[in-house]
């Protein structure tokens, strides 16, 4: 298994430099007399939707790099967002891009990926289905098999993010991430240590692939039944992400569904951001929806509760989902 360091991230963030947006961080609300600080880092106004093309772009630029982009190009298994992403960064490069997704994956991003280009295939009712019939393709077909989470490369891209907050946040003590297999979180956590940042990674509480891989003490499979399965569905979280969970600066967190519809539904009530529920999943850790008392009640309630003075930055990672969703 590969170790990410600081240093992989370092040379992600060299190389992807030119290809991705620079995350916008904006302050969010926290009452009348905060107690700390809290900043979103709007990720999902990233290319495609989502934080996912900083791996893909990674990925393909470091095997392009090294002359190991075949003719038959590159394949993915993905809930949307890392499929949506490679074949982003696929078309831009000139690379044929096949992905795979779940039956289940939203009409929205099925459309999106043909209007990058990529040929499309439908796979099972999870993530895990798919990617079996994605490995199949890439030894019949040759094509450079990437993933979803579960590579180094991709897991190094995703945490380019670090250096960008804090070059706006320059003092920012924790890192909120949501997390399904652990490519986000990996990198984050690489980069985050190196700073000495704090990092809580956010699960529903019914897909929970790394607190149960925490909590076993190895890699394990989990159920998969949450309101964020289609960006968070991993079965199982990847052996970097469990290895960077084992930080001293690591906290591990489980939302349950009905805070994540609240955080999403609050995020577009009182700032009109209209994001995914895997975005929302990070938010429901720090934010508990109202109605739980006063501000000071709902902080000391909630998952994660930042201590006095705390700046935290929570990351929406993604936005691709039907916003007639947020009216339901």
């Amino acid at each position: 298994m590969h170790h990410l360091s600081y240093g992989d991230v370092k040379t992600a963030a060299d190389r992807v430099a030119d290809g991705v947006r620079p995350v916008a961080v904006a302050r969010a609300d926290v009452g009348a007399t905060p107690e700390y600080e809290l900043f979103f880092a709007l990720e999902f106004m990233q290319h495609t939707g989502s934080f996912k093309v900083r791996g893909a772009l990674n990925f393909l630029l470091a095997h392009r790099e090294r002359g190991e982009l075949p003719d038959a190009g590159v394949t993915i298994a993905s809930g949307g967002n890392a499929g949506l992403a490679c074949a982003w960064a696929a078309r831009d490069l000139g690379v044929p891009a096949t992905v795979f997704l779940p039956e289940t994956a939203p009409q929205t991003k099925v459309d999106r990926l043909h209007s990058y280009g990529a040929e499309v295939r439908l796979v099972g009712s999870e993530y895990a289905e798919a990617a079996t019939a994605c490995e199949a393709f890439a030894a019949d077909t040759g094509a450079l098999a990437s993933h979803a989470y579960d590579h180094p490369l991709i897991a190094a891209g995703a945490g380019t993010l670090v250096e960008e907050i804090r070059s706006q946040v320059p003092l920012v003590d924790t890192v909120v991430v949501s997390v399904g297999g652990g490519g986000l979180f990996a990198g984050v956590a690489a980069a985050a240590q190196h700073h000495g940042i704090r990092v809580v990674a956010v699960e529903p509480e019914r897909c929970r692939a790394l607190n149960a891989a925490l909590e076993a003490g190895r890699v394990v499979d989990v159920p998969v039944d949450s309101v964020a399965a289609d960006a968070l569905g991993a079965r199982r979280a990847s052996p970097m992400a469990l290895a960077a969970a084992g930080n001293r600066n690591v906290r591990s967190v489980l939302v349950k569904d009905e805070a994540v519809v609240s955080a999403r539904r609050e995020l577009w009530e009182r700032y009109r951001l209209a994001v995914e529920n895997a975005a929302a999943t990070a938010v429901a850790a720090v934010e508990p929806a109202p109605g739980t008392g006063d501000s000071t009640a709902r902080r000391e309630s909630a998952p994660y509760a930042p201590s006095a003075g705390e700046r935290v930055v929570v990351v929406l990672c993604g936005a691709n989902a039907d916003p007639a969703e947020l009216g339901s």
